[in-house]
């Protein structure tokens, strides 16, 4: 779904910086789901998927966030 959505601000808007952003808001809420008991997984532990799912989903805001707005980036010295 998430994914879905992210092709839609890219095509039809002609947006990928807000499609980064969706993917990004849409894993993080993976991330919450996770935490609340969401999904059954065996292999690994809530802890470790919902710190892995928060920190990609909250990089892929960030970066779209970035590149929408290029100005916040900080400015290198030198």
């Amino acid at each position: 779904m998430g994914a879905i959505l992210a092709l839609v601000f890219v095509v039809v808007a002609d947006e990928p910086e807000w499609g980064g952003f969706a993917l990004g808001a849409v894993v993080l809420l993976g991330a919450l789901a996770r935490l609340t008991g969401g999904g059954r997984l065996a292999v690994r532990r809530k802890p470790t998927d919902v710190a892995t799912l928060a920190l990609l989903g909250i990089a892929l805001m960030v970066g779209g966030i970035l590149l929408q707005y290029p100005w916040l980036m900080p400015r290198s010295i030198g």
